[in-house]
């Protein structure tokens, strides 16, 4: 159990601290919030589980909370992310379903050019994974859980511009993993060694962007189509992989998204 302990105090402390962060700084600020839903390919590969690599369908849920100060360089950008998949093999004789939450923290620093039309975002963020993929095939081992915390540097660049007469944007936004945290059986070790007997076999690794070679992508325009309210669709790339403990493992979505992006001010309140 020491080893689920250590992971979970990880998480919450990442959540906390983003929370409070949050809490503490709304009020005054120029709030954009979007929903958005999106279907598309998967293929994963974990080799603790099978040296197959899997290949299906899926989808994934993003929701990305921006609040700035009218004026300030700095925002602070919030995104809750989840993903579920199912996937086979390539004799279609087994079945793996694969889900996953992730919640990205973080502050972007701007640039505003070409009169306003071109803005400019560089900052980094971090990143709390918790997941699974479980394969109904196999008696032994039949699940691996995934968990890790990365430090990412970030960017992103929105270009707006008008279409028949309404306001329009591209954006394209990138994060790559430099560091991290990690967990991971070692190679032939089993969840009871860890769970049950409490055999820690280096199953908290350290990662950097050499071992875990991760990137996130998303291209997204945006069409406005009220005075508040804007539609947006677009791609979500997300690349996972690690070489660790022997183990190599990657789950590489693709997703086609369609949503709402919604602009409103935080008014303080002071009775």
């Amino acid at each position: 159990m020491k080893t689920y302990k250590i992971v979970s105090l990880l998480l919450l402390t990442a959540a906390t601290a983003a929370a409070q962060s949050a809490d503490s700084t709304m009020a005054g600020r120029i709030s954009t919030t979007c929903y958005m839903l999106g279907f598309g390919p998967t293929r994963i590969l974990d080799t603790y589980l099978s040296q197959e690599h899997f290949s299906g369908a899926g989808a994934t849920f993003l929701a990305t909370i921006e609040r700035q100060r009218p004026g300030r360089r700095w925002s602070t950008v919030m995104q809750h992310q989840a993903n579920f998949s199912r996937v086979h093999d390539r004799t279609d004789s087994q079945t793996e379903l694969e889900g996953s939450y992730n919640f990205f923290w973080g502050k972007y620093y701007s640039w505003s050019l070409l009169g306003g039309r071109l803005k400019l975002q560089a900052g980094g963020m971090a990143d709390a994974n918790l997941g699974f993929i479980y394969n109904t095939s196999n008696g032994n081992n039949p699940a691996q859980a995934r968990l890790h915390v990365n430090l990412m540097p970030s960017g992103a660049a929105t270009y707006r511009f008008r279409v028949a007469g309404r306001q329009a944007a591209v954006r394209y936004e990138l994060e790559v993993p430099l560091a991290g945290l990690m967990f991971c059986p070692n190679y032939g070790q089993s969840y009871y060694e860890i769970f049950q007997r409490g055999d820690y076999d280096r199953n908290i690794v350290p990662v950097t962007f050499i071992s875990a070679p991760c990137f996130r992508q998303q291209l997204m325009f945006d069409l406005n189509i009220g005075r508040t309210s804007t539609l947006r669709i677009g791609y979500l790339g997300d690349y996972q992989q690690a070489d660790v403990n022997q183990l190599k493992s990657h789950v590489y979505t693709h997703r086609l998204m369609l949503g709402i992006v919604r602009r409103f001010q935080l008014i303080n309140y002071r009775p």
